[in-house]
């Protein structure tokens, strides 16, 4: 079943995403990359096969993407991490265990921003992003 979600983030944006429920408390969080959005193709056909195989899965568009409200920034990377710190909080409330993202692109970095700061996800699977972190 898929239900369209909507979590706030801490600067009081609305983030919009699609849970596809398969009744399991296991979920992953899917996490878009650079100017794309939840409704990408690779998205898409990632959280239809965990729920072929009884997973739930969560996609969303960062602030400033896609439905989500707030103004797109590039390298807006700690702030996405921030994002996918309320979706966390958000599901674990609801009695979910999220202990995977997968991440696209810039997803990829904002994923491992926030495993790096919070390590309470034990598994980020990043998929075509960056290897190596370059402060500007």
């Amino acid at each position: 079943m898929k239900e369209r979600i909507i979590v706030t983030n801490n600067h009081g944006e609305k983030l919009v995403g699609v849970l596809d429920n398969v009744g399991s408390t296991q979920l992953v969080v899917l996490c878009h990359g650079f100017r794309s959005s939840k409704d990408d193709g690779t998205l898409v056909n990632l959280a239809s096969s965990l729920s072929s195989e009884g997973i739930s899965a969560f996609r969303f568009d960062f602030s400033g993407n896609g439905e989500s409200e707030g103004q797109f920034s590039y390298g807006n990377y700690w702030k996405d991490a921030e994002d996918l710190r309320v979706v966390v909080l958000y599901f674990r409330g609801k009695g979910h265990k999220v202990s995977t993202f997968i991440g696209h692109s810039n997803g990829g970095i904002s994923a491992l921003l926030y495993a790096s700061k919070y390590q309470d996800i034990s598994t980020v699977i990043n998929i075509s992003g960056r290897f190596a972190w370059i402060e500007a």
